[in-house]
């Protein structure tokens, strides 16, 4: 197979796809499915085919015409473009509800994303052991990055607490940040920051709830309609988010 050799920039959107892909090409390798076309997999990821076509062919793979995508070796080339040909630990800094889920999920581990420490200020937190993994005070961060070579951190602190954390994980050395809180981190440019929103994520669902309400005039919006045709307790103004 070809070596891990540095590749052409890939687009950002198609990143994004990359995963749902791989894991689309998991479940059919699971099922013995050898080979798979890009109508296939492009309705299984609920995209277009020539989008599928546009977004493998980053990855110097183009199918063969009547066959489609070797499976295996495409889950190897996907898996090879992120970056997931070795493990990347991560720590994660807040060890409240939020940060003892995260802990406790064993996908992370499963896919290269082994938790190699958990910090928190709380002294009641720190001795407490998540996912088999010792919490420790925060002022370990910088010790528990060099010692396990830690690029990755996760923020799981409340809102007030995320900017400081993310300031003591660029500090630590860390220079890629997954951050749960509902905030703007203030970083360096040279830090990769992905925010995971889940109000954002509920609002989008709200819009497309909506929008089959609005189609289906005998399905109710949530709430019950109002005496002018709105929401109980508003005066006609539809639901929003």
């Amino acid at each position: 197979m070809p070596s891990d050799r540095p590749r052409r920039r890939i687009p950002e959107a198609t990143v994004a796809r990359l995963p749902v892909y791989l894991r689309i090409l998991a479940e059919q390798a699971d099922e013995q499915v050898e080979s798979i076309s890009s109508d296939r997999l492009a309705e299984l990821a609920g995209v277009n085919a020539a989008k599928v076509r546009k977004d493998l062919s980053y990855l110097g793979s183009y199918g063969t015409r009547g066959v489609g995508y070797e499976v295996p070796y495409l889950v190897y080339q996907i898996r090879r473009e992120l970056g997931l040909t070795h493990d990347w630990p991560v720590v994660i800094v807040g060890a409240g509800n939020l940060g003892q889920a995260l802990a406790g999920y064993g996908g992370f581990g499963e896919r290269g994303f082994p938790v190699a420490g958990i910090v928190d200020v709380d002294p009641a937190k720190v001795g407490t052991v998540l996912g088999g993994v010792r919490v420790r005070h925060i002022d370990e961060l910088s010790q528990i990055v060099q010692s396990k070579r830690v690029n990755i951190g996760v923020i799981a602190t409340p809102t007030a607490s995320a900017q400081d954390a993310a300031e003591r994980l660029v500090r630590a050395g860390v220079t890629s940040i997954l951050n749960f809180a509902p905030v703007v981190l203030s970083v360096p440019r040279s830090i990769e920051v992905r925010k995971v929103d889940l109000a954002v994520e509920l609002q989008i669902l709200s819009y497309h709830e909506q929008r089959r309400a609005s189609a289906s005039p005998l399905r109710p919006v949530a709430g019950g309609l109002g005496p002018l045709g709105g929401p109980s307790g508003t005066s006609g103004r539809t639901a929003s988010a």
